[in-house]
């Protein structure tokens, strides 16, 4: 008896993924619960498992197919795997993958010599693409992630660059006399290598392309801009750092005060933490706040839940965590399923000033931007502070102008005023 392995419901939003490597091929042994390829989606990396013991049948679809949800990817056949089985329709490079064990970690990796080596989806590619091998990559928890990967090609590009070059200087050569009149030059002709490269967007970059654009055609977006004295901040961060640190086992950022902050202007301007469906408002009463971080493929935007209930290192571990998983590749549909307002940081990167593009169906989004010290007048006088501009992009279909200018004002009240926020609540 043959059973088919299907592409799963794998939540809000995604109805297509795309093939991103088989660790099985045709004619392999598999147990029930045992992964079988590895799908890519436009919010995370997804393994299909077996359904029953027996042995690959058939592969349906190969290595980079697009398919959608409840298509048939291959099939297991009751019975023992064969020894000599056809390669699966994939890459001719793409390495053997050992069978991974009911009680392993994760999904294994054959390095050389048969050792099997526990890595995550995104260590593995990362692993391929930068060519470095699994087995040397040290570890500091039960699975390689992208970031030990990560963190050891660049320990090997740092030894390759210290290598003694075998290049020999070029001959000192001999000064020409000047000429009466400075002569005229033709440039030489551009040569070497001019060579183009041609790459496929992945599953996740495609998506987010796509997204981006249909944001900008179906809402009226429009951006109001403010700048904000991070002085009180800075100061009270100053203050407090070692010991938030020691309690809480992380910094204490930027970030958590504007996220307060923007829960006490939602709850003031509830339209900005609404949506559109149809030709009705849906107003949301609870604050669930999306955070943009740093991923290998460009942003992802992870959800902060109820963070009206959430301490000030609630949100900083929060965000912390976030950020590691984004890095590791360990996100997963739960942490970034939803929002109803969203920030993003693009201070980190050194961005001074920018517009934000709405999170659809969010209609406000609030842009931060680099701490820069600046001139600014106070009480007749020019005086020297730390100043950030921030950007509130909203959906005028159902936002004010005014509206919006205030919401970003009040932001800027609390920031400037860091002791209000815990009176706001």
């Amino acid at each position: 008896m043959s059973v088919n392995i299907v592409v799963p419901e794998m939540g809000e939003s995604i109805v297509d993924a795309r093939i991103a490597r088989w660790l099985k091929k045709e004619g392999d042994a598999v147990a029930v619960g045992e992964p079988l390829v590895e799908l890519e989606t436009d919010k995370v990396d997804v393994e299909v498992n077996a359904p029953q013991n027996g042995v690959l049948k058939q592969i349906a679809h190969a290595e980079g197919a697009d398919v959608k949800i409840g298509d048939v990817l291959g099939t297991i056949a009751e019975g023992a795997g064969s020894t000599a089985a056809p390669a699966p329709p994939a890459p001719a490079a793409a390495a053997p993958v050992a069978a991974q064990p009911k009680s392993s970690n994760g999904p294994l990796d054959t390095a050389r010599g048969g050792r099997a080596v526990p890595a995550t989806p995104s260590a593995r590619k990362a692993a391929r693409e930068q060519n470095v091998e699994l087995s040397s990559v040290p570890r500091e928890g039960p699975r390689v992630t992208k970031a030990d990967v990560d963190k050891r090609a660049a320990g090997a590009k740092a030894v390759a660059v210290a290598a003694p070059s075998q290049v020999e200087a070029p001959a000192p050569t001999k000064a020409e006399p000047a000429a009466e009149k400075p002569a005229i030059r033709v440039p030489a002709p551009v040569t070497g290598d001019r060579t183009e490269e041609r790459v496929r967007m992945s599953k996740r970059r495609a998506t987010i392309a796509k997204r981006l654009v249909e944001a900008q055609q179906t809402a009226a977006m429009l951006t109001t801009f403010n700048e904000v004295d991070m002085s009180a901040v800075m100061a009270l961060r100053e203050r407090h750092k070692e010991s938030f640190k020691a309690r809480y086992g992380t910094g204490l950022g930027v970030a958590s005060f504007f996220v307060k902050a923007a829960v006490s202007a939602l709850r003031e301007f509830p339209r900005l933490n609404a949506e559109i469906q149809g030709d009705e408002m849906v107003l949301k009463h609870y604050y669930d706040i999306g955070v943009a971080v740093g991923a290998a493929e460009g942003l992802v935007v992870p959800v902060l839940r109820d963070v009206d209930r959430m301490s000030f290192a609630g949100i900083e571990l929060g965000i912390r965590g976030f950020a590691t998983k984004a890095k590791d590749g360990t996100l997963t549909l739960d942490d970034l399923r939803g929002g109803t307002f969203s920030i993003t940081n693009g201070g980190v990167f050194g961005s001074l000033m920018s517009t934000p593009i709405l999170n659809p169906p969010q209609v406000g989004i609030l842009g931060l931007h680099a701490i820069k010290d600046r001139p600014v007048a106070v009480n007749g006088a020019a005086v020297i502070r730390p100043m950030m501009y921030t950007a509130l992009t909203y959906d005028h279909r159902i936002v004010d102008g005014s509206e919006a200018v205030r919401f970003l004002v009040r932001i800027k009240e609390l920031v400037e005023d860091p002791a209000a926020l815990l009176i706001e609540g």
